[in-house]
């Protein structure tokens, strides 16, 4: 029973993960779509900055909770969980770029 919990919880952060990297794709969206991800102003980098590392901590840190429950026992479920979150996480900063190009044309 307590490695559902722990599973739950790891299951929790990786959710908030994908709300920080849908996050980043917002504020991604508008630099890229003007062409010039490399000439962002400072307040920029940092707002691109701390939200990209912000998701990458919250995302290694599911991972390292589910590790507790499954790397040793079931190694299969831990790697299928890391694929599925690198997925999700593409997909979650794709989206967050399509829904702000959505509302800036």
């Amino acid at each position: 029973m307590e490695k559902w919990i722990t599973r739950g919880g790891a299951a929790l952060c990786a959710a908030g993960s994908l709300a920080l990297f849908w996050t980043f794709g917002v504020f991604l969206a508008a630099p890229w779509r003007a062409g010039r991800l490399l000439s962002l102003n400072s307040i920029e980098m940092q707002v691109l900055g701390v939200s990209l590392f912000a998701a990458l901590a919250v995302a290694w840190g599911a991972l390292h909770i589910l590790a507790i429950a499954d790397r040793a026992d079931n190694p299969r479920t831990y790697y299928t969980f890391c694929v599925a979150l690198l997925i999700a996480a593409i997909l979650a900063m794709a989206d967050g770029m399509a829904w702000t190009a959505a509302r800036i044309a």
